[in-house]
């Protein structure tokens, strides 16, 4: 595997040397025992422990490996075999659900969240995974899009699944005409499940990415993927816990909605596959 990876304080390669990324300048980063590397640097930080909670990350690793959303993750995977993609780097992978189909399909995946809890999750459970040829493919690593952790135009696709956009950095580490994959609410995702959080529910407006990412990226194809979904108690709970409704919905609500014991919605999906189009 090559090495892709930034010193996010000087923008030099970084070498793994046994157990510690080093630069040429000597600035040096040590492996976590769980298999990752800590590139998100004091400097960067806007607060003590930035994205998402270990309850949200614990509550989303529990539903998605019951399979809920596993349609998306498998029109991820053939969406990266179909422009033959060699590295990819995942911004916002959370525990790794989609990470670790990427890495069944492509050679070299770099895997990268602000969430540190949610970086360890993920590179622990690829440790203990069966699949050892997957898990050596994936390089884990806690950072921030506003300096994505690798060397300029050194990945193929950058896959933004339900996480920001920092437009101006995929452009800098993407190769000439490299692809950006972005999962995106489809307009009627979770709909009965807003319904019952929200006095007031709108559709979603997934195109309006596509104006945010042009002139500099071209549309490739746009796929609608839907999934019907019948919920019990534990995993509605998972699923509300997992999403910014947690917090964004009055407690009466939510806690009317929880005590359902099962519950009935659909997931729906936008996938875009878009092209980087200036050099």
């Amino acid at each position: 595997m090559s090495e892709l990876l930034m010193c996010p304080i000087c923008r030099e390669a970084l070498h793994l040397d046994g157990k510690t990324w080093q630069c040429a300048h000597r600035h040096s980063y040590d492996q976590a025992k769980q298999g990752y590397v800590n590139l998100h640097v004091v400097q960067h930080k806007h607060s003590k422990s930035p994205g998402d909670t270990p309850e949200a990350v614990a509550a989303r690793r529990r539903f998605l490996q019951s399979g809920a959303y596993q349609p998306l993750q498998q029109a991820v995977s053939q969406l990266l075999q179909s422009i033959s993609a060699k590295a990819v780097l995942d911004i916002g992978c959370g525990e790794g659900y989609y990470t670790q189909a990427m890495a069944e399909v492509v050679p070299q995946v770099v895997a990268v969240d602000i969430a540190k809890s949610a970086v360890q999750t993920a590179a622990k459970q690829s440790q203990q995974s069966n699949e050892d040829n997957t898990a050596q493919k994936i390089t884990w690593v806690v950072g921030t899009g506003a300096v994505l952790p690798v060397l300029d135009q050194s990945i193929d696709v950058c896959s933004s699944l339900f996480s920001p956009l920092p437009k101006m950095e995929m452009l800098r580490v993407l190769k000439k005409q490299g692809y950006l994959i972005i999962a995106t609410p489809a307009p009627q995702h979770l709909f009965a499940m807003r319904e019952a959080l929200f006095d007031e529910v709108k559709a979603h407006e997934p195109d309006k990415f596509l104006a945010q990412m042009a002139p500099e990226f071209s549309l490739v194809s746009k796929q609608i993927i839907t999934t019907d979904l019948n919920l019990d108690q534990n995993q509605l709970k998972d699923l509300i816990a997992m999403t910014p409704y947690a917090w964004k919905a009055k407690a009466d609500k939510r806690q009317a909605l929880e005590a359902h014991q099962s519950f009935q919605l659909s997931a729906s999906f936008c996938l875009f596959l878009l092209q980087k189009c200036v050099d």
